[in-house]
């Protein structure tokens, strides 16, 4: 009698996919893994929009969510080859070219836009051009001008100024290398707001990334702060502690205290939570009425 599992023995392994990597935005794109046994850092030859490119295994191969279109989702063609590496390096010699001439065509034309980077197709028929800009640009007639240059099909893309600190690259005021750089590969929104919860002075210089906007950081420990914050009286709220009773005049988040100036003498000391009295608390562990 034939072993019951043998129906499934002959089915295809699921599909799995792997995000990569592909240089210059650094974002991360979703790509079918191909039976391939990929591992993080891998170089592979994948195509993408802007053409065929060589991408870096960020995350390694895995099953999809049920809500992923796997129609949309284009396989790895192959890890990459000697013959990839020779393409590639040819691709950078190209790339230099072209972005001193495309520097130089915007100089002539005076258009008020800033070059970031180039970025050549690993087979050299499209070279897309990131630049980045305060207002829309009329580059119709740059991108004909290196296109005709050039003979390759030539597409111009308008960054972000936090999107340019990315490509770029930089060290930090910490003395690390950028988080965008290195590994954060989103932008979430960072207020003015957060800084404010987490009681730093508001120092435009100091708040402020190489970008120019603020700092990403800002955002990393906010959710703990809030966490903390809520254990805390708000600044001008009576109270009543150990040290004596008065009004809050600050909070040291981290330290889990308050600064009280205290009623009957104006001075001002310093209250843990542990020094402080909660009212509600004591209400609670009165004991009631003795029974007759």
């Amino acid at each position: 009698m034939p072993d019951q599992f043998d129906l499934f023995d002959n089915q295809p392994d699921p599909p799995r996919i792997v995000a990569i990597s592909l240089q210059r935005t650094g974002h991360l794109y979703n790509f079918l893994s191909a039976g391939l046994a990929l591992k993080r850092g891998d170089r592979v030859v994948v195509e993408s929009d802007s053409g065929i490119r060589i991408g870096t295994v960020e995350i390694e191969p895995h099953e999809p969510a049920l809500t992923l279109d796997l129609t949309q989702i284009k396989p790895v063609i192959r890890l990459a080859e000697e013959r990839d590496w020779r393409a590639e390096e040819d691709a950078l010699s190209r790339e230099a070219y072209a972005e001193r001439l495309c520097a130089e065509r915007i100089r002539e034309r005076g258009l008020p836009m800033k070059l970031v980077t180039v970025d050549y197709s690993l087979e050299g028929r499209k070279a897309v051009f990131y630049f980045s800009a305060d207002n829309r640009i009329d580059f119709r007639e740059l991108v004909r001008d290196l296109a005709q240059t050039l003979r390759v099909r030539v597409e111009m893309k308008q960054i972000g100024h936090r999107d340019e600190t990315k490509v770029i690259g930089a060290i930090g005021p910490c003395g690390r290398e950028l988080c965008c750089s290195s590994w954060l590969r989103d932008f979430d929104s960072v207020t003015v707001k957060m800084a404010r919860d987490q009681g730093l002075a508001l120092n435009p210089s100091r708040l402020a990334g190489m970008c120019g906007r603020l700092k990403c950081c800002l955002r990393y420990e906010y959710a703990t702060y809030l966490e903390l914050k809520r254990a805390l009286p708000n600044t001008g709220k009576r109270v009543e502690s150990v040290k004596g009773n008065g009004k809050v005049l600050r909070q040291n988040i981290l330290k889990q205290s308050v600064l009280i100036q205290l009623e009957d003498d104006g001075g001002v000391v310093e209250a843990s939570l542990a020094d402080l009295v909660d009212t509600r608390r004591n209400q609670r562990e009165e004991p009631g009425p003795q029974a007759q």
